[in-house]
């Protein structure tokens, strides 16, 4: 299982990932944190992703990801990281962490800290 931070999702959702991640993706399970529906919803709302969210392939995808919910554990462990990001990327990274799973971002502030479970391909 990996955890798939909203920007990743996205290129995911329009086949515009590297092949680096394709490579990682292949195979494996893909989840996200709850957050990322919400970022989701207001980056198609903003119009900073053309993505129709009521289109029935949309939610057929994102029927097949797994999604953790927030809990009082991840919102307890994103206020003890070793970085300061905005809240959804504390909160989807410390998913990571109480989920014991690996996180795929390109965010580079996340990619240096050492708390986080980063895939590598």
């Amino acid at each position: 299982m990996l955890n798939l931070d909203t920007h990743v999702l996205v290129r995911a959702m329009v086949d515009e990932i590297s092949t680096k991640e394709r490579k990682l993706l292949a195979g494996a399970r893909w989840g996200i944190s709850a957050i990322v529906l919400w970022e989701l919803a207001k980056l198609a709302q903003l119009g900073s992703v053309e993505i129709d969210l009521e289109a029935s392939e949309v939610r057929r995808f994102l029927a097949a990801v797994h999604v953790w919910p927030l809990t009082l554990d991840i919102a307890r462990t994103s206020t003890r990281l070793d970085f300061r990001s905005d809240p959804a990327d504390e909160l989807i990274a410390a998913t990571s962490i109480v989920e014991r799973v690996p996180l795929v971002t390109r965010d580079r502030v996340i990619r240096r800290s050492r708390l986080v479970p980063l895939a590598r391909a």
